[in-house]
This record gives C-alpha cells, sequence and structure tokens, in this order.
C-alpha cells in the first residue's frame, strides 16, 4: 500500500515558514472503525524539501506520532518565495506520494510592522486633526456661538 500524499499547509513568518502537516487517510478498517496511520505504525517519518531558485534541498528526517502537527523551517532569507513538498513514510512502508508543492514568501520585518505603522500613523493623524478642529474653534474660525460687539466687527 502507498502511503500519502499527506496534507500541507504553509504560512509565512518572520524569516520563516511555518508548515502544518495532517497525515494521509489510511484505507484501514478495525472493527468497522477506519484506523489512522499511527494506529496502525504507531510512528511515522516525514522528509520536507525546500525548493527555492537556487535549487532544492531536503531537510533531515523527522518522526512523529501525530495527526496533524507543525514544524518550522527556520533560518530563510525574507522576502524570498520557498516551496515544501513532504513525504511521509513508516519503517515498514517505503511506498509513498509526495505532497504536492506549496509555496510562500519568508516575512521580514517590514512587512511586520506595516499594520503597526499604519493604525499608528491614522491615530497620530486623527490626534493632529482634532487638535486643530480645536485651534480654529478656540480661535473663533469655526462654530462662531457668540455674535461679536458691533465695534468689533
Amino acid at each position: 500500500a502507498f502511503l500519502g500524499p499527506p496534507e500541507v499547509n504553509i504560512s509565512s513568518c518572520l524569516n520563516c515558514i511555518n508548515v502544518t502537516i495532517k497525515l494521509p487517510t489510511s484505507h484501514f478498517r478495525e472493527n468497522g472503525k477506519l484506523s489512522s496511520l499511527i494506529d496502525i505504525y504507531k510512528e511515522l517519518y516525514y522528509d520536507i524539501t525546500l525548493k527555492t531558485l537556487d535549487g532544492e534541498r531536503k531537510r533531515p528526517r523527522e518522526k512523529t506520532t501525530e495527526e496533524i502537527f507543525s514544524t518550522v523551517i527556520e533560518e530563510l532569507y525574507p522576502n524570498r518565495n520557498y516551496c515544501v513538498s513532504v513525504v511521509v513514510t513508516a519503517s515498514v512502508n517505503k511506498n509513498s506520494i509526495p505532497s504536492a508543492w506549496k509555496c510562500k514568501t519568508a516575512d521580514s520585518v517590514a512587512q511586520q510592522d506595516y499594520h503597526t505603522v499604519a493604525i499608528a500613523g491614522a491615530i497620530c493623524f486623527s490626534l493632529m486633526l482634532a487638535g486643530a478642529l480645536k485651534c480654529m474653534h478656540a480661535g473663533g474660525y469655526i462654530l462662531q456661538k457668540i455674535s461679536l460687539p458691533r465695534t468689533l466687527v
């Protein structure tokens, strides 16, 4: 029997990519209930291949005993596109189908801080506008409530 392909989702983080892996479903039933691959093999291995413009590189094999798990690939270059493919194997079953490639751009500090800067800018602008309106009101340019004496007009 072939294992795979696993379900892979990736999200970007600061100079890294977070890879969430969901093990492939098994077609083995026990007492009418579908068994997971962990039920069958107890532990599985997964290999992540990282693809960039420079080429592909396989990361060291890792072990899992969970159905859904995450791993972070760190020390990546910011603003560079990375693609990830995962293959799952068992010690007794080496027949595997790799996942489809999933691609993401690793974040840089600038992208992460963009929202903070935008919000701070909006607050600053609102305060400046409120201050300007207050000054104009105090100076009598807008919302004049008191009519001036005739001698001053």
